[in-house]
């Protein structure tokens, strides 16, 4: 999970590079269609089946179909906003999740976890707030990616344990590739900024390559991570890209937040991390309880 968090920001670095000449919809074709050519390989040399059960195939496509948002949302935000604003905006996937579990699932989630949820989101608009009179319209995109992102997590979790991690990121590129590549074909010498897709020149098609290989490398760690260990163990550890990007994005692009970004910043780790805390204590409470022996 720390690899994960170590290189997905550096899909995010080569995106915003790439986004200078490329259009968002090509930059996102580009990060599936290399996904999928890179896994080509090891699944042939690692001898796997690439046979899906029948019940699974909805589950691959919903899982393509959500990353694929979350990822057209991410770029399109990156394109225009620095890394760190972008990302901290995005990390109300978790609060998300929380809340759709208590008010659509029904599961059993405390007024302490609500209230950190609720105070996530005030971290979020901290983020937003001079992100939207910055940049428009164009901040609420993250919004986008973090329900993406959510729900992707969800549907990875049930999938991991019954598909090879590399079966499962090759499927996922090439369920993602065909959806993507007749849109570029309908919208070529349309003109449209997002989708009309041009010839990369000269470095632009490092960048591309670069969004696709972080995108593989970082994404087969997270399903690894998430086939060996339970999530509510490695969530905690997500947080740590936050600084990576933000590190990054000063590095490369001289970007850095300004103070109320970065109070809604510590405000979303530090929900997050209460929230988190709350599920462990909640968890052991449960073991206890299951344990005990009858009176």
């Amino acid at each position: 999970m720390l690899g994960f968090c170590v290189t997905a920001p550096l899909l995010d670095v080569s995106a915003k590079l790439a986004s200078n000449s490329i259009p968002v919809g090509q930059i996102t074709a580009a990060r599936f269609v290399v996904q999928c050519a890179l896994m080509a390989p090891f699944v042939w040399l690692m001898g796997l089946s690439l046979r899906v059960a029948r019940g699974q195939w909805t589950a691959l496509l919903v899982r393509a179909v959500l990353l694929l948002v979350s990822t057209f949302c991410f770029i399109a935000a990156i394109r225009v906003m620095p890394l760190a604003d972008a990302l901290a905006i995005a990390f109300v996937a978790p609060f998300i999740v929380l809340l759709v579990g208590k008010f659509y699932l029904g599961e059993d989630v405390g007024l302490r976890r609500v209230g950190a949820s609720i105070a996530g989101f005030v971290g979020v608009l901290c983020v937003i707030q001079p992100s939207f009179a910055a940049f428009g319209t164009v901040a609420l995109f993250p919004l986008g990616t973090a329900a993406g992102f959510a729900f992707y997590i969800l549907v990875t979790r049930g999938l991991s344990r019954k598909l090879h991690p590399v079966a499962l990121q090759f499927h996922t590129g090439l369920i993602a590739s065909l959806l993507c590549i007749p849109v570029l074909m309908f919208a070529h010498d349309t003109a449209s900024e997002l989708f009309d897709a041009v010839l990369p020149e000269e470095i632009a098609w490092v960048w591309l390559l670069g969004v696709g290989f972080f995108a593989t490398l970082s994404h087969m760690m997270m399903t690894y991570a998430l086939s060996l260990a339970p999530s509510a163990t490695l969530a905690p550890l997500q947080y740590f890209e936050l600084p990576v990007a933000t590190l990054l994005g000063y590095l490369v692009f001289r970007d850095f937040p300004n103070t109320l970004t970065l109070v809604g910043i510590a405000i979303i780790v530090g929900a997050g991390l209460y929230m988190i805390h709350r599920e462990r204590v909640t968890a052991r409470q449960l073991i206890t309880e299951r344990a005990a022996p009858p009176i």
